[in-house]
């Protein structure tokens, strides 16, 4: 019983049982002169939710909880010399089982005892998979059942799918705010074990990064400085809001203000493909190409330019931002009531005086607040730096030089065979933490400035 057939099979059910509530609300209101409360397309969609959302729920828990019941019962019926007491060797023992009942391959001989509790996982997958399916069987023959005697000319089926509707959306409002919440305490148990380890003013002010040769209780621990990271992060998306400030700005006024609507319509799609281009393949162009062309130009001009270098990473992080910006701006702008430009123009202004004067002042809270968006999108990039900053993480502000972010010593530090009891492990949890303070509180910057200036226009 594959998660397709099962699709398939609700699918067919959901069909089944609003065709059963529309017959029968239509049956109801032909059978009595008084008006039906809710409309038979109503009736169907409650008989849905009364049949295959039930037998929905009973196969996740299936899915949840059935592995683990069937091989508590194999384990059990393993004769209790052959059981090991360490859990971890359980595990592998049940893995074992599970691989012979599948017909995987096995790294040498099965004994017999696996063999018969491959055999019993077998029979109790197939016993128990049986009995889902009937039990599903019976939940939306039930539901069925239930919305055929209870459909009444009273019955307010509207109230109640519009209900479930309500308390649908509710549950997936609450998974993005529980994934937030668990991915900051994930990072906030580690990094307090890494705080345990480490002192957090050597860590967010100490000087130097060195966490592969530092060993705690040692002279070394301010090897664990992260403002060497937090200064090329800064100075890496300072670059990047220079290039991309502007030319998003000046781009959202022209296809908003000057472009005809033919041009529009082709501009704004192109522009935005930008956006669409994995960061991987930024990370290319800026190391194969932008890279070498900035230290050809700098070798031009008797400058020293490393081809991995801030300088590198901020201009073509900038030419990624560029959509996020002018596309942010351009709502904001085209939101500006055309009264306003009407009555500017009316006045005797130009339009570049209308621009300058009228629409940008109106929209410069949106503006702002996306430009604090873009910043945070900026911080956060990883994979561009990756490649094209050189990873040196040295205090410097010269854009010229290698210099390594948050993002990057991240990587660096989880890659690998990673031993999530040292402090070198550990401080990748702290970094990230701390990153995604910097971009909450950058975040909460733009829909505080947003809403506080923000005009309201009829």
């Amino acid at each position: 019983m594959n998660n397709l057939t099962v699709a398939a099979a609700l699918l067919i059910l959901a069909g089944f049982a609003y065709q059963v509530g529309l017959m029968r609300s239509r049956q109801v209101a032909t059978g009595t002169v008084e008006r039906m409360h809710s409309r038979p397309s109503y009736h169907g969609l409650l008989a849905v939710l009364r049949a295959a959302f039930p037998a929905l729920g009973v196969y996740l828990l299936w899915r949840i909880f059935g592995q683990h019941a069937i091989e508590s019962l194999v384990l059990g019926a393993i004769p209790a010399e052959n059981v090991p007491a360490d859990p971890l060797q359980q595990r592998a023992l049940l893995q074992r089982i599970g691989n012979l009942a599948s017909g995987f391959g096995l790294l040498g001989e099965a004994k017999p005892f696996e063999q018969a509790a491959a055999a019993h996982m077998r029979r109790l997958a197939v016993t128990g998979q049986a009995f889902v399916a009937a039990l599903m069987a019976t939940v939306a023959a039930f539901g069925v059942f239930w919305s055929w005697r209870h459909t009444t000319v009273q019955t307010r089926a509207r109230n109640k799918v519009e209900k479930a509707l309500q308390i649908g959306l509710i549950a997936c409002s609450a998974v993005a705010i529980f994934t937030t919440v668990g991915i900051v305490l994930s990072m906030l148990g580690e990094a307090f074990r890494f705080f345990h380890l480490v002192n957090p003013l050597d860590f967010f002010f100490g000087t130097t990064w060195n966490p592969r040769f530092v060993h705690v209780g040692t002279e070394g621990q301010t090897g664990f400085g992260m403002l060497p990271l937090m200064a090329g992060t800064l100075l890496i998306s300072v670059i990047a809001m220079l290039v991309a400030v502007p030319l998003g700005l000046m781009t959202a006024i022209y296809l908003s203000e000057y472009a005809a609507h033919q041009v529009r319509a082709v501009a704004k799609p192109v522009i935005e493909v930008l956006a669409g281009i994995p960061t991987i393949v930024y990370g290319f162009f800026a190391l194969v190409t932008v890279g070498p062309f900035l230290s050809a130009l700098g070798a031009s001009v008797g400058l020293t330019i490393r081809a991995t270098s801030a300088l590198t990473a901020g201009l073509v992080m900038g030419i990624m931002i560029i959509p996020f910006i002018s596309s942010l701006s351009d709502d904001i702008i085209t939101q500006v009531p055309k009264a306003m430009r009407d009555g500017s123009l009316a006045l005797g202004g130009t339009r570049s005086e209308t621009v300058i004067r009228v629409v940008l002042p109106a929209a410069l809270p949106g503006i702002v607040g996306a430009f604090l968006l873009a910043v945070s999108r900026a911080i956060g990039e990883t994979m561009i730096v990756v490649l094209a900053a050189g990873n040196a993480p040295v205090l410097t502000a010269n854009p010229f030089e290698a210099v390594s972010t948050v993002t990057v010593s991240i990587v660096n530090q989880l890659t690998g065979d990673a031993d999530f009891a040292s402090p070198q492990s550990l401080v990748a949890f702290a970094l990230g933490l701390t990153l995604f303070a910097m971009t909450l509180v950058l975040n909460v910057i733009a829909l505080v400035v947003v809403r506080k200036y923000r005009e309201q226009y009829e």
